[in-house]
């Protein structure tokens, strides 16, 4: 069970950021969109993950 926590927790935490990101990213930037919600999606998710974790 405490695996499935950790997940959710993650993907809690993707959703949150990737939403924002998105919401408030402008299209003057050198980065497309898609790129950048990749890079803010990934890095999101595993610290959701790995803070749920090892807060333990």
């Amino acid at each position: 069970m405490g695996f499935g926590k950790h997940l959710v927790n993650g993907i809690v935490s993707l959703v949150v950021s990737v939403g924002v990101t998105v919401a408030l990213a402008d299209d003057d930037g050198p980065w497309g969109l898609g790129d950048m919600a990749l890079a803010v999606a990934i890095s999101s998710f595993l610290s959701g993950f790995f803070t749920s974790y090892f807060a333990e």
